[in-house]
């Protein structure tokens, strides 16, 4: 083990937009790693940060979102949320998203954090953060975006948690909110304590 050992960050030595689209950034870096060498040709996507909302009715439902995910060709069940949006911060953002998509209205005191995580670091430069909602009401209109078709789903929080360990649920930041908020309020979740 090298206890003393210092990781050092790449240097960016240039920088090229490479962008197929304006829907899916590409920059290719030619970057000086901390050994001196040079990698010219290392490609990743900026894509913008996310943001997820872990939605709880009074009545300990979880408040889920199906749809269509074209990366995948895939139907699945996660957490409502999106990508942050253009001049709107982290929790602007949530509170947007939440509304938009299952027509449940909050405040920005109401979210709770839930941390942030990184789906693939390596490639990707995108952060997802987490919120959970306590006394999640649908008190307002779904504003779905032309390309969203969603169907809305409550369960009981102990079945999600059951859904997300059996892979029923297995998109990486949905499973992982649902992980932690599981551990962070293990009663809402039916899980044990000592």
């Amino acid at each position: 083990m090298q206890a003393d050992k210092k990781i050092q960050k790449w240097t960016v030595i240039k920088e090229e937009d490479v962008s197929p689209s304006p829907w899916f950034p590409v920059l290719k870096h030619t970057v000086k790693l901390a050994n001196g060498n040079i990698i010219d040709d290392y490609y990743f996507s900026p894509l913008g940060d996310v943001v997820q909302v872990l939605p709880i009715t009074k009545n300990n439902e979880v408040v889920l979102v199906k749809q269509y995910k074209h990366g995948m060709g895939e139907i699945l069940l996660e957490l409502p949320g999106g990508m942050q949006q253009k001049n709107k911060s982290v929790i602007e953002s949530a509170l947007n998203e939440l509304e938009e998509e299952t027509g449940i209205k909050t405040t920005a005191d109401k979210l709770i954090s839930l941390g942030k995580i990184a789906n693939n670091p390596t490639k990707l430069k995108q952060v997802t953060y987490g919120f959970i909602l306590f006394d999640a009401e649908f008190n307002a209109v779904q504003k779905l975006d032309a390309t969203e078709d969603i169907k809305v789903i409550t369960l009981p929080a102990p079945e999600v948690l059951r859904m997300a360990i059996n892979n029923e649920i297995w998109v990486t930041d949905s499973l992982n909110f649902i992980l932690k908020a599981a551990l962070a309020y293990p009663d809402i979740f039916g899980l044990k304590t000592s």
